[in-house]
């Protein structure tokens, strides 16, 4: 019975790692999810929002470092913010000047947004260095908290995971309970009758996108706390962030929520019984297959015929 008890303390734990991993790639795919499950736009620089979000938290932690220490409990709210509003005027910007003009070009988009991500990484190596760099944690996101004796569940995880929480309630929110949501649903699902009763629909496909980057930027602001950021740090979850969102149902924000746990957790829990590698081959074959049974993904959204 106490190998019983230990590997359940160890599937516990390693079930929480997985909650860790899944809160930031929830944060990622729901701004993935608005941007391509809303707008059709396949955005390959999106992963680069994250680490806008993640060098501004470090800014944030390193001016307050220097310049008001007295306020370092409480710069990690700030830098949530600045994330959010930083990465989404800068997302503003590229529908703008970029992706206004390449709509009902998926192929286009792809190619832009790829090349506008290697742009972006090359402008953090030249701002911010090669080498990796992490903000200083106030200390109530340091230590752990112990339910029992044999379970150690770090405090940022749980604050990530009431992060991440609050900003899909919004988000949902926003979407279905507002006048603004009901715009984007409209315009999403025929753009010219939305156009005619007299939604801006270029309005509403330039704060989507915004919105989209924005919580891309939280993500990373949310990612300081379980790793370091590197000019590539956006990119390495890119892959995992398109898969949430197509295994979901790329118009569906349930769909985004139940594919990124299933996804994180099966990656968690076979990363503990296998190798990283091996996890990824596993849960991507796995996917695969129920995709190809079912490539409306876990959630496709009912259409009236």
């Amino acid at each position: 019975m106490e190998w019983l008890s230990e590997f359940g303390a160890i599937a516990a734990m390693q079930g929480f790692n997985g909650l860790s991993v899944f809160c930031v790639l929830l944060l990622m795919a729901l701004g993935l999810a608005i941007i391509f499950g809303q707008m059709g736009v396949i955005n390959m620089a999106h992963g680069e929002f994250l680490t806008i979000g993640a060098y501004t938290t470090f800014v944030v932690s390193t001016l307050t470092e220097q310049y008001a220490p007295a306020f370092g409990p409480y710069y990690f709210f700030l830098a949530i913010i600045l994330s959010f509003f930083i990465a989404g005027a800068i997302g503003w910007l590229v529908e703008w000047a970029m992706i206004s003009k390449l709509y009902q070009r998926p192929l286009d988009t792809l190619l832009a947004t790829w090349g506008l991500s290697l742009v972006m990484q090359q402008g953090f190596r030249s701002i911010f260095g090669a080498r990796e760099v992490g903000a200083t944690l106030p200390e109530w996101l340091m230590g752990s908290w112990n339910p029992t004796e044999a379970i150690d569940i770090p405090r940022n995880g749980l604050f990530v995971m009431g992060l991440t929480l609050l900003l899909t309630a919004l988000l949902f929110v926003m979407l279905y309970r507002s006048r603004w949501g009901l715009q984007v649903r409209a315009t999403v699902q025929n753009r010219v009758m939305a156009r005619a009763v007299g939604i801006n629909t270029k309005r509403v496909d330039r704060m989507t996108f915004a919105l989209g980057c924005g919580v891309a930027g939280v993500a990373g602001a949310a990612f300081t706390t379980i790793g370091s950021t590197g000019p590539t740090a956006g990119s390495l979850y890119i892959v995992d962030t398109f898969l949430v969102v197509v295994f979901g149902g790329a118009s569906s924000l349930l769909g985004t929520i139940a594919s990124a746990f299933s996804i994180a957790q099966a990656q968690s829990l076979l990363e503990f019984f296998t190798s990283g590698s091996m996890a990824k081959v596993l849960t991507l074959s796995a996917v695969v297959l129920i995709l190809m049974l079912r490539p409306q993904g876990l959630f496709s959204s009912k259409v009236r015929k």
